[in-house]
């Protein structure tokens, strides 16, 4: 028998920024489905309206597009289909599956005491379920569902296992509120029906919403899909995450630096794994990613692993890639985009200066030597190596390197015979040379940076330093 093809959506709420942990289920929910040759769709929860600005949703699709996180179709909103969720609520009001309830709001609250008062359940149970329509007043209602009275609910689920719910501690929840809009626990259940939803992959937040959204499938007789609720994702300390663990939304990593291809490896790390790979492709996670990797207990986030694994990415990027990446850091941080000049350079430095870099600000400042232009701009760490026995030993070194052949052993056996001459070990030496030609205490190798700058930059900056 053939299945359906597969149809997983993210469904974010626009609360101003994309958290961590939301990015990871959508990441999850984009690599099932790209790995099966289904659909990954977008949908905009924004039904409260307080909340849901033009800019928090804009802010939604923006780290989505940073993180390669492509959707099928165009995006659906929510609070646009309002009409269609109340056209349900009235299905199952004809059905029977739903009723109205005429219950208040003081009604309920004295139907608690009395069962607090008596140690039984509070869970509201409507005089209104099957009370004869005759009898009901002109007023205000909510539609709720019948909720089953006995036995159980299971959810089949995909992570959890299976997970078995007590129908006495399930209310008939509300549906339709009394203004006649429509909650959000049918609105999810509605889209996710008309999308053609498979394979609900969520928060593990969302678990005890599964078993009351499953009311809905009943009453309307639809067919459950896949439910995989996935554990919540933790701050170093093993607490739920959030700001004060610092970067708790997408855009923040972006502005630290991070490639993306380095956060959807990392973010898939993050309660998922095949065997005891740590640092993968897009293409291997997409074939490999499956349900049964995620484990069932919640995920760390750790700032030393995803330094590892976007220090690999940055080493195993193809030239072209980095650069554009580097190019895309500047731009949405609001900083001045490399020139022509400053791209040749930085991709002739790109061999040595990416090995060890742990973001792209960090490579931007080892490759600082050849991204600036003189008069450079000197530490004052490394200004301590210029005095003047080192400025004296540069001036000394102009005229040999004017007639050197540029190669690396030529350039190795002046500098070494220098440092020789002057009775000292060349790491001694390197220090004045590194002020010299980047400004900094801590550099690349010497023989590299005065490959990449050339004779003529090399001899320039080593006169500037002297002086």
């Amino acid at each position: 028998m053939s299945h359906p093809p597969v149809v997983t959506r993210f469904a974010p709420s626009p609360t101003g920024y994309l958290h961590i942990g939301g990015a990871r289920t959508a990441l999850f929910n984009w690599l099932y489905a790209r790995g099966r040759g289904g659909k990954f769709l977008l949908r905009i929860e924004d039904t409260d309206r307080a909340r849901s600005t033009p800019e928090a949703t804009a802010a939604i699709f923006d780290a989505m597009e940073w993180l390669g996180l492509d959707y099928d179709g165009e995006p659906v909103s929510q609070a646009a289909r309002a009409e269609r969720h109340v056209e349900v609520a009235e299905e199952m009001l004809a059905a029977g599956t739903a009723y109205k309830c005429f219950s208040t709001q003081e009604e309920i609250e004295a139907f608690r005491e009395a069962a607090r008062a008596e140690g039984r359940s509070t869970l509201f149970q409507s005089p209104w379920r099957d009370a004869d329509p005759a009898t009901h007043p002109d007023a205000p209602y909510v539609v709720r569902v019948k909720a089953p009275r006995d036995g159980d609910t299971v959810i089949e689920d995909k992570v959890q296992g299976k997970v078995t719910i007590r129908n006495d501690q399930l209310d008939d929840m509300i549906c339709l509120r009394s203004d006649g809009t429509p909650t959000y626990m049918l609105a999810v259940v509605v889209d996710d029906f008309d999308m053609g939803v498979t394979h609900v992959i969520r928060g593990d937040d969302h678990l005890n919403n599964a078993a009351r959204q499953m009311l809905v499938y009943r009453a309307m007789g639809w067919d459950l899909p896949v439910f995989a609720h996935i554990p919540l994702i933790h701050g170093p300390d093993g607490k739920k995450l959030s700001k004060r663990h610092g970067a708790a939304g997408v855009e923040e990593y972006r502005a630290l630096g991070y490639p993306a291809p380095a956060m959807r490896n990392y973010l898939a790390r993050l309660g998922w794994s095949h065997g005891d790979d740590e640092v993968f492709t897009d293409e291997q996670a997409i074939a490999w990613f499956d349900l049964d990797g995620i484990g069932k207990g919640a995920a760390r986030l750790d700032f030393k692993k995803l330094d590892h694994v976007s220090a690999q990415h940055i080493a195993m990027m193809e030239d072209e890639t980095l650069l554009s990446q580097v190019q895309e850091f500047l731009d949405a941080t609001s900083q001045p985009m490399l020139t022509d000049a400053q791209m040749d350079g930085l991709r002739a430095a790109l061999p040595f200066v990416r090995t060890g870099a742990k973001t792209l600000p960090h490579l931007i400042e080892k490759a600082r030597f050849i991204l600036a232009s003189r008069p450079l701009d000197v530490e004052e760490k490394a200004a301590k190596a210029l005095d003047d026995v080192s400025r004296g030993i540069l001036s000394e070194l102009t005229p040999q390197l004017q007639t050197a052949s540029w190669k690396r052993e030529d350039l190795e056996t002046i500098l070494n015979t220098a440092a020789d001459a002057h009775g000292m070990k060349f790491g001694k030496l390197a220090a004045p040379l590194r002020a010299a030609l980047a400004g900094r205490a801590a550099s690349p190798s010497v023989f590299d940076m005065m490959l990449v700058l050339g004779r003529d930059e090399t001899i320039a900056r080593l006169e500037e330093a002297s002086q």
